[in-house]
Formats: structure tokens, C-alpha cells, sequence
């Protein structure tokens, strides 16, 4: 069995490249540890393949995608708040049971 699509894999720290075929929608992202790294991986494949640059990860936020961060940001910042109002919901519900 493979891993569901409703949840991306949490991407380790590291340089990002993803090594598609020509003309293909998915493809296999590849990680090295430094960016001269990465960079050798590109001239390896750009022969015969699309290479897309994610760049560098850190906590699974993209720190060279000023875009892609933006987004992270928010997920972080809407799972925190909804967090939240799950607390607020539980204690509520905790204090309607305690005083009866």
C-alpha cells in the first residue's frame, strides 16, 4: 500500500530538486545535503530529464521559496488558531459540566 494523497510527506532538512520525465505531471523529489551537492544532481539529469528546483529545507518549511514560506506561515498560523478554539471549546464544555 502507498501513502494516502490527502497528506504530503514532512520533508527533511536539506536541498531539494524534483527529477520529473519530459513532458510528465509527477515526478520524485530528490534531497542532498548541501547546495554544490544539489547542484551536481541538476547536470546529472537535465539531460534527460525536467528538473524543477524546490531549493533548501528547514523544519519543512522552504526557506528559498519566499512564496512557498507565505504559505507554510499560514497553515502553521491557521492550525494554531484552530488549536486554540478547540481548547476554548473544551474548556467551556469542562465548566458547563462543572457547575451542574
Amino acid at each position: 500500500m502507498g501513502r494516502p494523497p490527502t497528506k504530503p510527506k514532512k520533508l527533511k532538512d536539506g536541498f531539494y530538486i524534483e527529477v520529473r520525465n519530459k513532458r510528465s505531471n509527477s515526478g520524485v523529489k530528490v534531497r542532498r545535503d548541501t547546495r554544490e551537492q544539489m547542484h551536481m544532481a541538476i547536470k546529472e539529469y537535465e539531460r534527460s530529464k525536467d528538473i524543477i528546483v524546490i531549493g533548501e529545507i528547514q523544519n519543512g518549511i522552504p526557506i528559498d521559496d519566499p512564496e512557498m514560506a507565505k504559505k507554510a506561515k499560514a497553515k502553521e498560523k491557521a492550525r494554531k488558531k484552530r488549536e486554540a478554539k478547540e481548547l476554548e471549546i473544551e474548556a467551556a464544555k469542562e465548566a458547563a459540566k462543572n457547575k451542574k
